[in-house]
């Protein structure tokens, strides 16, 4: 079997291993090689299950990075009909690590868009892992005015590290590009469903993140910054990233109590990646059930209803 397994999941590795020699062999062991399987194959469920409901936020952030973990691509290929992609910010080029366009979930046209981290190196390299140019956030942010102005709801994927931090994409206007679309996105009259499927990295995620409803899968993250650099800064030691993972607050368990997203997509058993198909189909249902309650608003009243939604998140004291 040609899976990626971490560092978590190493014994499941063993196991799948021993099982794929006996099936290897099934043929000549008869009844008894049969008994062994179920043997193991009961292992592995219990395994499993023993593992993924206790997951600490460290590993959490380990799956959410998993390099076999679904695309946005990939889900659209699944549950969206007629996808057309669209290229360029009309001002300096196309990002590749940014994409969207016009489909059809079901009978509702849609605008789609978010990152997109690339399967192999060499298309994560194409890709840049995911981290978007100005370019890219001012694609997302003609996007987001297509929507407006035909009037198609808007649907948002996230997983990114984060907004790429080079020296280019900031003598590009990174940071203005980011705050141009936060503001953007905060007053869109159309229905806006935002999707966390992966990893969710600072301003990066965020620059697509300002949704009427916060969806996130089962073992996706989100953060105003990652592990490792909460603990390159706070303790000029990224081994130390576990703890910031604690500390942090990422996992989607800990984000629901906190207010920050709405609703915990489940995923299958040991990731997205385990069943994408299954995962596909929860992601389209409740991006129609969220979609058919918004449209059900005034315009006006759901952009009243996001101010306050964000206004509410965080604890001040005066």
């Amino acid at each position: 079997m040609n899976r990626h397994y971490l560092d978590f999941e190493k014994p499941l590795a063993e196991l799948h291993e021993q099982i794929e020699k006996l099936r290897s062999g099934s043929e000549e062991g008869g009844p008894g090689n049969q008994k062994e399987l179920d043997r193991l194959a009961h292992k592995v469920r219990a395994f499993e299950e023993e593992v993924y409901d206790k997951l600490t936020p460290w590993q959490q952030t380990q799956l959410a990075r998993h390099p076999e973990r679904p695309s946005m691509l990939e889900y659209v290929e699944q549950f969206v009909e007629d996808f057309v992609q669209l290229h360029g910010d009309r001002a300096f080029r196309d990002d590749p690590a940014m994409v969207g366009g016009l489909g059809r979930i079901g009978n509702r046209e849609v605008v789609l868009l978010g990152h997109q981290k690339g399967r192999n190196l060499k298309t994560r390299v194409i890709r840049n892992f995911g981290m978007a140019h100005p370019e890219g956030y001012r694609k997302a942010l003609r996007l987001m005015q297509f929507a407006e102005r035909f009037g198609k709801p808007l649907v948002c994927f996230i997983d990114t590290p984060g907004a790429y931090p080079g020296l280019g994409a900031e003598e590009r206007g990174q940071s203005e590009a980011i705050a141009r679309n936060l503001l953007v996105m905060s007053r869109l009259k159309v229905p806006v469903v935002v999707v966390v499927i992966g990893e969710g990295g600072s301003g990066g995620a965020l620059a697509v993140g300002v949704g009427d409803r916060i969806l996130i899968l089962e073992h996706s993250i989100y953060s105003v910054i990652s592990p490792e650099g909460c603990a390159a800064i706070l303790w000029k030691d990224g081994s130390k990233a576990p703890m910031a993972a604690e500390a942090l607050k990422i996992t989607a368990r800990d984000l629901l109590e906190l207010g920050v997203v709405d609703e915990i997509l489940p995923e299958p058993l040991g990731g997205s990646h385990r069943d994408m198909t299954r995962m596909s189909r929860t992601i389209r249902d409740a991006l129609v059930r969220h979609l058919t309650e918004l449209e059900k608003l005034d315009p006006l009243e759901r952009v009243e209803l996001r101010y306050k939604k964000f206004c509410k998140m965080g604890i001040f004291e005066e």
